[in-house]
């Protein structure tokens, strides 16, 4: 039986699946409720799309490029969890590219970034919760008046009260799937096809190719967003201020959809190829770094802030169930938190 009555003083043992923003905010306040929460991580580290890669001289971002905070509850959150030199203002120049080519500015408006990197917010934050990593869940198996969880490997790894999913919608539907939850799997199906991929590559310049912005939303058969990295606040020591720069370039879901299967090689070739049409650059690349988002982001479809099946006592939380941005993440955390101990139910 899943239908028990969920109270904020009873003490319950919850597993959370993945260790992005949502996990980690979700494990945090259950705990501050006073339950016993283990977050599982099938990477070696948290972080989710909050993701950087490491090379010569720090780190670039590769995944979310930045945040803005319109909650205010989020940097206060940050704040007293990650620790504020965690995170700081980016206070670059922004454009964003007309379909006549031109550039405009941004909206004013604060982006913060993680620091030196984006997924220090996110190990700041696994310092609060009890998260297991290098374990991918495979299933979820009912035993008595609990959930089972189950490993790749078919290793049982714990018994809980409640399970929420923050995975991204393909992996949170499929291990919907696999647990005998065909209903609440074809829940996810609209989600699953509003997600986007993308292509990701880092790139360094010896020089700085294009000072006149530090990030833009371009207007490209290729290219969707390019971002001096160097740029961010605490990536360059002073000994690094004359080391080129490392930019990021984010290809547009059409282009990654037509190309997601290609070698990375040709990736890298062909969007660094575009960035140089973009900019009109001859600088010569030095050294790249690429990765393919599978499961970007999400767009469109219904914001329903989280999804609660009181019945079987499921909760699933993430960005895409809240506008795609990172804060969201954030925000579907909190409103599940909130409805698992109001007994709220949002299918």
């Amino acid at each position: 039986m899943f239908n028990e009555t969920f109270h904020k003083n009873h003490i319950r043992r919850i597993a959370i699946v993945g260790s992005g923003l949502a996990g980690l905010t979700a494990a945090i306040k259950l705990k501050q409720q006073g339950h016993d929460v283990t977050v599982f991580e099938k990477s070696r580290g948290p972080g989710g799309r909050l993701s950087a890669k490491r090379v010569d001289g720090g780190s670039v971002d590769m995944g979310a490029q930045y945040f803005t905070s319109r909650n205010p509850d989020f940097l206060p959150f940050l704040t007293e969890f990650a620790g504020e030199d965690s995170f700081a203002t980016w206070n670059g120049q922004f454009g964003f590219q007309n379909k006549d080519g031109g550039w405009q500015a941004f909206p004013d408006e604060p982006r913060y970034v993680g620091t030196p990197r984006m997924t220090a917010l996110s190990r700041a934050l696994s310092v609060h919760a009890n998260v297991v990593a290098e374990t991918r869940i495979e299933s979820l198996v009912r035993a008595d008046q609990h959930w089972a969880l189950c490993d790749i490997n078919g290793k049982l790894v714990g018994e809980f009260d409640q399970v929420i999913i923050t995975a991204p919608p393909a992996q949170a539907r499929d291990l919907l799937a696999r647990s005998d939850l065909p209903e609440l799997a074809a829940k996810l199906d609209d989600a699953v096809s509003r997600v986007l991929p993308c292509w990701a590559v880092a790139v360094h310049f010896d020089e700085n190719p294009w000072p006149r912005h530090n990030g833009m939303r371009c207007d490209h058969p290729a290219l969707f967003w390019v971002a001096n990295n160097s740029s961010k606040p605490g990536r360059k020591s002073a000994s690094q201020e004359h080391n080129g720069a490392w930019w990021v370039l984010h290809a547009n879901p059409e282009w990654t959809g037509r190309n997601v299967d290609a070698s990375a090689d040709r990736v890298t070739e062909e969007l660094v190829a575009a960035f140089r049409e973009l900019t009109g650059t001859t600088a010569v690349a030095t050294q790249t770094v690429t990765h393919r988002w599978l499961y970007a982001r999400s767009e469109g479809g219904a914001s329903p802030g989280h999804l609660w099946f009181q019945e079987q006592a499921i909760g699933i939380a993430g960005d895409w169930l809240s506008g795609g941005r990172v804060e969201g993440a954030f925000d579907s955390a909190c409103s599940l938190v909130a409805a698992c101990a109001d007994n709220q139910v949002s299918l």
